[in-house]
């Protein structure tokens, strides 16, 4: 059976309880993060299957990806080089800066249904040590300013963009 979002409904767990106990949880997120990070290299790994995805993605922006994208991250207008739909172990990020290791997510409608899952993604990528901004369609749309100002309070170097 499916719920709202076209989930499959699940038998919720008594409040506070937890598949694992928490030296499990310590131990497969340990394990995780370190399969994510390619050992040699130091970088995020991904799934070779993405990267097709992400070419879709890249050649198919939504309105809002390529207004932001149009605006303000393009060629290096933030005096940083950010990457489009990069993949990032399970993940394709809309945005993603290395050298400032951070992910800039645009939540469109489909994002309503997947709260949990994007908060998540966000633990999991701080965990990396990537941090994520989001923002709505609607915020890319209606205030590109205020959008442009929180970019830029991310920025080490506080500079105007």
């Amino acid at each position: 059976m499916r719920g709202k979002c076209g989930k499959r409904n699940s038998i919720p767990l008594p409040f506070g309880a937890s598949p694992f106990d928490k030296g499990e949880i310590k131990y497969f997120m340990k394990n995780v993060i370190f399969d994510a990070i390619h050992s040699k290299r130091g970088v995020v790994r991904y799934l070779s299957q993405l990267t097709e995805m992400a070419k879709r993605n890249r050649n198919n922006p939504t309105e809002a990806e390529e207004k932001i994208w149009r605006e303000i991250l393009r060629n290096k207008n933030t005096g940083y080089l950010f990457l489009r739909q990069k993949p990032l172990y399970r993940f394709i990020a809309d945005f993603y800066c290395s050298e400032l290791s951070l992910v800039i997510e645009i939540d469109g409608d489909s994002h309503d249904c997947k709260k949990e899952t994007d908060e998540m993604r966000d633990k999991f990528l701080k965990c990396l040590g990537i941090n994520t901004i989001r923002f709505t369609n609607k915020e890319i749309s209606d205030d590109l300013k205020k959008v442009r100002e929180k970019i830029n309070e991310s920025l080490p170097c506080q500079r105007e963009i």
